[in-house]
């Protein structure tokens, strides 16, 4: 795209971080008759016997008021800033299993959730077990994050166990990175809006649609509004697999978007504390997360639950954007177990394979 067609992004999509107060402008406290209302929607859902997660839809875990709470926000978070925070769910009532059905349930009035990898799982477990899974993903892997997106059009984290320090979350609007380079450096941002290569992994490309390479754009606004996929991985592992060549301008505009999202004058910093639930427009913001300090035992190290939703109500996302494609999701799920993603059973089955590993 030649640098004299691109314009500014304009309305609430843009947003910098120093001039918000999150607790103010982007987080729902819940009230005392919303958490009895999810407590009833619990009981409702044990007296139903053992659902596994597929099975559990907006009837199994009925919401009269608050599921047209969940309602309103996947057009707020569409329209608007496009993050929530909701904070308030007493986490210490509950076991670690029951949260994880309560995130979920209160997940499918939102969206409906999907794989987030060739695994399967629907409800993620994000923990640090690099030390039992050998070259373990990001949401598996310790210490901080850069800016990224995800492959879904919300995603979503609930705290159940917090890190010793640090593990902050940090979001930054793509909207406002995409401004920033249009002020400084409308080149780069051209070639944002390019074509170009990303290389899946291996077992997401086997276990789904099977094509290893797809031909993408990072900024795109075919939807009417500005979206944005990246990572900053997938690029240069199709240069490593010798599918493609970066040219020295886009392995600049890489380099600079992440600086400009790492910039204190556009991120802002989100502290997700045990119980609270962070929702996200993975089309127009990007994510990341600080450094922390983990637990040295599986049990106790920082722990979040992620929920990768699709939004049905929102337009498709242009097919040249993001990583995986609809169709790859049913055929992760097919790798799927019942109960896997149980935040119980997970975190025993990674200490077991930790002490195996150990002997």
């Amino acid at each position: 795209m030649p640098a004299t067609t691109l314009a500014p992004v304009e309305g609430r999509a843009v947003w910098y971080g120093p001039q918000i107060d999150y607790r103010a402008d982007g987080m729902h406290v819940l009230s005392p008759a919303e958490i009895a209302e999810i407590d009833a929607a619990l009981a409702h859902l044990h007296a139903l016997g053992s659902l596994d997660f597929p099975a559990i839809t907006p009837e199994a875990f009925p919401l009269p008021t608050l599921g047209k709470y969940f309602s309103a926000l996947g057009r707020e978070l569409l329209d608007g800033r496009g993050f929530l925070l909701l904070r308030g769910l007493p986490r210490e009532r509950y076991s670690l299993d029951d949260i994880g059905l309560i995130y979920y349930g209160l997940g499918v009035h939102l969206g409906r959730p999907v794989a987030q990898s060739w695994q399967g799982e629907l409800l993620g477990n994000v923990i640090d077990v690099s030390d039992v899974e050998a070259q373990a993903r990001g949401y598996h892997a310790g210490g901080g994050q850069r800016m990224h997106s995800d492959n879904c059009d919300v995603v979503s984290l609930m705290c159940v166990r917090a890190a010793r320090s640090g593990g902050i979350s940090r979001i930054v609007s793509a909207a406002a990175v995409h401004n920033r380079l249009l002020e400084t450096r409308p080149d780069l941002l051209a070639a944002l809006y390019g074509e170009w290569v990303f290389r899946r992994m291996e077992l997401d490309a086997q276990h789904g649609t099977g094509p290893m390479t797809k031909n993408v754009v990072i900024f795109s606004r075919d939807t009417g509004q500005l979206t944005c996929n990246v990572s900053g991985s997938y690029p240069y592992r199709a240069v490593k697999a010798g599918d493609w060549t970066m040219t020295q301008t886009q392995i600049e505009a890489l380099d600079e978007m992440a600086r400009i999202a790492a910039s204190p004058e556009l991120f802002l910093d989100m502290s997700i504390g045990e119980g609270d639930i962070q929702f996200l427009n993975n089309r127009t913001i990007l994510h990341g997360r600080t450094d922390y300090e983990d637990s040295a035992e599986i049990a106790t190290r920082r722990h979040m639950l992620r929920l990768w939703l699709q939004m049905p109500t929102w337009p498709p996302l242009p097919v040249n954007q993001g990583m995986q494609s609809p169709a790859d999701y049913p055929l992760w799920q097919r790798q799927r177990t019942p109960f896997m993603e149980v935040p119980t059973r997970y975190l025993a089955e990674m200490t077991r394979r930790k002490a195996e590993l150990a002997a």
